[in-house]
């Protein structure tokens, strides 16, 4: 899709930002979960907040609309914007709905100055590091969980017991960070593998693919990319972008959910409670 590119992150915005992005959007597109959550200016609109999604969704914009966008990494949005993400599952925002009109007049004067489309990924990315220098520190645990359930299918149980989490503490603070509980989370991120794994091996066929990514046969692949896509696997790969992220990594951290049960600070407060 040529009319999307991906612009790896700043170095100093590595741990935030998975990439930055700009498009000149033609027609209707169809976008599928991933876990992040994009801020993105489109010239004429203004300034959205794009929520982490649970079923795909598409937009139409006229021909050549100019947007710039940044994408936050799953977990570390709800930090910088001072909000559980679960308040924005599913949903399209105004950036004046979260920080008020006079902060959106500021950041939408500095876009609307300039034509180019550099120029605004540097606007917004000077967003983001204001945001990440008001925010409040983000929950360690959820780029580890994250990054475990990317690689592979924990059970929710399981997981919750290697972050040393009752089920339902994992609960919320999945809720809170990601916009959805555990078990959403691992669906989302075993299709998102399951595209990864593709791009990487065109040539395996779909029930390797299913087998290796985490499925339990080729059917389950099919019902979840109909879930997350309303397209058949076949559709998806034949559809997709080539890389929505350019090749970077969605979480930051790569370690295993097991080595963390110290970053779970407030779980033995929480059972004593």
């Amino acid at each position: 899709m040529s009319w999307y590119t991906p612009t790896p992150a700043p170095a100093d915005l590595a741990e935030q930002v998975v990439c930055g992005w700009t498009a000149a959007v033609s027609g209707t597109q169809r976008l599928v979960p991933d876990g992040c959550l994009d801020v993105l200016y489109i010239a004429g609109v203004g300034i959205r907040v794009c929520g982490p999604e649970t079923a795909p969704w598409t937009f139409t914009l006229p021909p050549d609309t100019e947007a710039v966008g940044i994408r936050f990494r799953p977990g570390s949005a709800a930090a910088l914007l001072h909000t559980s993400l679960a308040e924005l599952r599913n949903r399209r925002v105004a950036f004046e709905d979260l920080f008020g009109s006079a902060s959106e007049r500021v950041v939408l004067g500095r876009l609307d100055d300039t034509t180019d489309q550099r120029a605004r990924l540097d606007v917004l990315e000077d967003l983001a590091r204001e945001l990440r220098d008001d925010g409040t520190d983000t929950d360690p645990l959820a780029g580890h969980i994250g990054s475990a359930l990317l690689r592979s299918s924990w059970s929710v149980g399981d997981l919750a017991d290697a972050a040393s989490l009752t089920e339902r503490q994992l609960q919320r603070r999945c809720n809170d960070a990601f916009g959805y509980g555990p078990a959403m989370l691992r669906s989302i991120l075993r299709l998102q593998r399951f595209m990864a794994r593709a791009r990487q091996y065109p040539s395996t066929p779909l029930a390797g693919l299913a087998w290796e990514c985490g499925f339990a046969d080729q059917s389950h692949l099919s019902r979840e990319c109909r879930r997350f896509a309303d397209q058949t696997p076949t559709e998806l790969l034949a559809g997709e972008a080539p890389d929505w992220h350019g090749g970077a990594p969605l979480f930051a951290t790569r370690s295993d959910v097991r080595n963390i049960q110290a970053t779970s600070s407030d779980s033995s407060e929480e059972s004593a409670a």
